[in-house]
């Protein structure tokens, strides 16, 4: 469970990690667009509606209004975090793409069904992917999807989801999509595969309606 934790983490949350600014788009270039990615934006507001999912998610499990604001409280940087995951998440599916991985209904249920066993239900795991890794119930498969994905990327180079090999393959994949980001969500580091904050104090983030975010 551990481990997979661990997957889950690098995969879903943002890499707090000082990098170089690699690249970087602005609104005059791609408007609208938050990021894009293989030539396919990433609209701002899918961004938003994706963030919306996660306050939704997260008001219908405490619905009491002190531990809300508690929970958006811990989750400040989520729109910046969400863009991160839906970025990552595109430029895994390449680097598998690239390494001739598939994955099937079946492993993904096989996956499930463990960590279910292992968390003490199916409630109790969306919660936990909930509060941990910022993942709305609805979206629990594709993520776990992401997860077997990336475990079985891994297997093919050799190695695991922890070590440098695994990182250039998703820094090759980067390099073929030319992840583009708008600066008011920061950059895209191409080698670390990560997003990184712009130097950029002239432009204000625009947060997700009715939810407050440190940024």
């Amino acid at each position: 469970m551990h481990r997979r934790r661990r997957t889950a983490l690098l995969l879903t949350a943002a890499i707090a990690a000082a990098a170089p600014l690699l690249t970087a788009c602005g609104n005059d270039a791609h408007p609208g667009a938050a990021a894009v990615v293989g030539g396919e934006r990433i609209t701002v507001s899918q961004l938003e509606n994706r963030v919306d999912e996660v306050r939704a998610a997260q008001r219908a499990a405490v619905p009491d209004d002190a531990q809300y604001q508690q929970a958006i409280a811990r989750t400040g940087s989520l729109t910046r975090d969400t863009l991160h995951s839906m970025v990552l998440d595109r430029v895994l599916e390449r680097a598998a793409r690239d390494a001739g991985v598939a994955v099937t209904d079946r492993e993904v249920q096989r996956m499930r069904a463990g960590l279910e066993q292992q968390a003490g239900g199916a409630e109790a795991l969306e919660a936990a992917w909930l509060q941990q890794y910022g993942i709305p119930p609805q979206r629990l498969d594709a993520n776990l999807r992401l997860q077997v994905q990336a475990q079985k990327l891994a297997q093919e180079l050799g190695t695991d989801t922890s070590r440098p090999e695994f990182w250039q393959a998703l820094s090759e994949a980067s390099k073929e999509l030319d992840v583009d980001l708008n600066p008011r969500y920061g950059d895209w580091d191409v080698e670390k595969s990560s997003r990184v904050d712009a130097r950029t104090p002239w432009v204000r983030d625009v947060t997700a309606a009715g939810a407050p975010q440190t940024l």
